[in-house]
């Protein structure tokens, strides 16, 4: 067993995992001074000002706290204020763009069906006339014929 000052440090048995010792602290100095008092301090008497000083400082400190609070709050309203803003111009404008792009579809499909429409009646109109030409050979055909 080995002393230092104060602290023991006891030896144990050897162990195949490592070695073991006990420390053994000595007891205090009867004249060294304790960290921790026993008892409470004593506490002073406050005067009515001192006492009126610290509530009004008190209550500063609740009324900044209160102000801090409603200031974020404040601050969180708005914020979703500009949000929900934001959010309603990004869903008018997507309505108006989709429905610009709707109206175009639209008007280059009907653009596309006069085109086709037309195209049509002009190959009717060609159908048509070959129909007369066809008719008008076969009258004069016919007319040829029975002069004969």
């Amino acid at each position: 067993m080995a002393a230092l000052g104060d602290i023991r440090v006891k030896e144990l048995n050897k162990r195949a995992s490592g070695q073991a010792f006990e420390v053994i602290l000595g007891s205090p100095a009867p004249d060294a001074k304790t960290e921790f008092p026993l008892s409470p301090a004593p506490k002073k008497d406050l005067s009515l000002e001192e006492i009126k000083r610290k509530l009004a400082a008190a209550e500063e400190r609740r009324k900044s706290y209160e102000a801090g609070v409603l200031k974020q709050l404040a601050e969180r309203r708005e914020h979703e204020k500009e949000v929900l803003q934001k959010a309603l111009e990004e869903n008018n404008n997507f309505s108006k763009m989709a429905e610009e792009k709707l109206n175009q579809k639209m008007e280059a499909n009907k653009e596309n069906r006069s085109a086709i429409m037309a195209a049509m009646n002009e190959k009717f109109k060609e159908k048509d006339k070959k129909l007369e030409e066809v008719r008008k050979n076969k009258e004069n055909k016919e007319v040829h014929c029975e002069e004969n």
